[in-house]
């Protein structure tokens, strides 16, 4: 519902022009914006289209190389954050930044504090302000409570409630809903809604075509750096959006033959696996996979999934029970002896698990095999052989940008999981001619934060895995997606496999109940 006191036609952002460079790259060329007042824009983008670089140059993080910036009519000299903010301009990044120790209130005021007599930090009427701006706008956040000690939806909640404790009249989310549970989607969507009935404006960066109908007004496109259109969401359909954002009709279904699952590859027997505080969230659990299947694991978070992919690559030791691949026990061997042994990892955090973000692209290539023959000799690596390995790669699996020598931080989380993907791709195709046997690629979030485009990629390298032989174990807690991919799923609950049936005969309602502790089904 519209606020009448509000002038909705008032536009409080234009971009206009706007072009970045690094280098020779070309990050945004030409492009324009437009937002109103009390209007959710959402800025819509494959990984590495730009998104993210425009609106770091709206908060003043980046400058542009050329264009202008007009806030409220007014021209803009967008230096830095400071200038953002003094200019009603909150931005909140995808990685939070919070103090962890801090309280939600420290937190909040941190560099604007309240000065009470003496020039000390007036803590109670910070309280009080963050409990008042929290009722406003239905936020609902615990002021006293560390920020250690909170959910990650909570987090998100602090990082809105401290832009506009600094005045904020346009927010901008970045990629907001990619941490967050369904439930928290929900309330954030609520959340969304009650700022822009106070005449607040909402530019949310995402690739989500389901969330951008959901609560999106009009929607800015931008393609590789290029501004391809602006349309208003209400009149376009999903498949409109996407075929813009990707330049191509896009596949929702994914293509696959009916699988012809071989051999047991990974054998699983009354595997336990204790968690950080001593507690079993694997609880004597067994499962099997074959060669020439996907076998997909539904579950809500924090039901032992990550735990048993940790136990399956060495990362956690595990308490009891039998890890075989093909026939040969793996129980508690060390990381690299998994990997030899046949396990390959697409992880579940690609920063923390997957890449070391200051090296390039091309060592990224060899974290695991840089002492192979190829690439090294008497330890002195041979950086011809490692640039030339991992020029294919790039080429293989379309890494943007192109250049090897990149740093992995540099690149869109979509090319980030492109590295990886092609990186354990191929160590599968190098093991298996060595060895003659079908190896096993496990996939944990796969497609985490990944565009449309990004997650069609995916899906087909994974599809494209099992029909040449190998065993895939994907982990997800995208219901959609296990059901779209895999060939038989295995429901997890409280640490044990309590039903697997085949993906055709499966339905939300059945994997939900099960998924919630109902009736098992075989």
């Amino acid at each position: 519902m519209n606020n009448s006191n509000i002038d909705y036609s008032q536009k409080v952002v234009e971009m206009k022009k706007i072009t970045k460079m690094f280098g020779n790259f070309v990050a945004n060329d030409n492009i324009d914006l437009t937002v109103h007042k009390g209007e959710v824009h959402a800025l819509l983008g494959e990984n590495g289209a730009g998104k993210s670089t425009l609106m770091n140059i709206l908060y003043g993080l980046y400058h542009q190389t050329s264009g202008e910036i007009h806030i409220n009519g007014n021209l803009v000299n967008m230096d830095n954050p400071n200038v953002a903010i003094s200019n009603g301009i909150g931005m909140v990044h995808q990685h939070f930044m919070l103090v962890q120790p801090f309280t939600v209130a420290q937190n909040i005021i941190l560099g604007t504090e309240p000065i009470k007599g003496m020039g000390a930090i007036d803590i109670k009427k910070a309280v009080k302000d963050v409990e008042a701006l929290s009722q406003k706008y239905g936020l609902y956040v615990d002021p006293n409570k560390k920020i250690e000690d909170i959910t990650v939806g909570m987090q998100q909640r602090v990082e809105i409630l401290k832009a506009l404790y600094r005045g904020a009249e346009i927010l901008i989310l970045d990629e907001p809903t990619a941490v967050l549970t369904p439930q928290e989607i929900q309330e954030l969507m609520q959340i969304i809604r009650n700022l822009t009935r106070e005449g607040k404006s909402v530019i949310i960066i995402t690739h989500k075509l389901k969330e951008i109908k959901a609560s999106a007004d009009y929607c800015t496109i931008i393609r590789r750096g290029k501004y391809i259109d602006t349309v208003k969401v209400s009149e376009s359909s999903e498949d409109d959006l996407a075929a813009k954002m990707v330049g191509r009709e896009v596949n929702f279904k994914v293509d696959k033959i009916e699988a012809k699952p071989q051999e047991v590859v990974l054998q699983i027997k009354d595997l336990t696996v204790k968690d950080n505080r001593k507690i079993s969230v694997v609880d004597e659990l067994s499962l099997e996979v074959k060669a020439g299947e996907i076998l997909g694991v539904a579950g809500i978070d924090g039901n032992g999934q990550s735990e048993l992919v940790e136990a399956l690559t060495g990362l956690r030791k595990s308490e009891s029970g039998s890890i075989k691949i093909n026939g040969q026990e793996v129980f508690n061997k060390k990381p690299k002896e998994m990997f030899t042994s046949g396990i390959k990892n697409i992880p579940e955090d690609r920063h923390k698990r997957g890449l070391i973000l200051d090296f390039s692209v091309a060592e990224n290539m060899v974290l695991q095999n840089y002492k192979d023959h190829r690439f090294s000799k008497n330890g002195i690596l041979n950086k011809d052989a490692i640039d030339k390995y991992a020029e294919a790669i790039v080429e293989r699996f379309d890494v943007r940008p192109t250049d090897h020598t990149t740093k992995a931080r540099s690149l869109s989380g979509g090319n980030q999981q492109k590295v990886i993907i092609g990186r354990e791709v191929d160590n599968i195709e190098i093991s298996r001619a060595a060895t003659q046997k079908a190896q096993l690629l496990i996939a944990t979030q796969p497609t985490r934060g990944l565009d449309v485009g990004a997650i069609e990629f995916v899906h087909k390298s994974l599809v494209k895995q099992r029909d040449e032989g190998n065993a895939v174990l994907l982990v997800s807690l995208e219901l959609d997606e296990v059901m779209n991919v895999s060939d038989r799923i295995a429901v997890i609950y409280e640490g044990k496999i309590v039903g697997i049936m085949d993906a055709k005969d499966a339905d939300e309602n059945t994997l939900g109940l099960m998924m919630a502790g109902g009736e098992e089904h075989e």
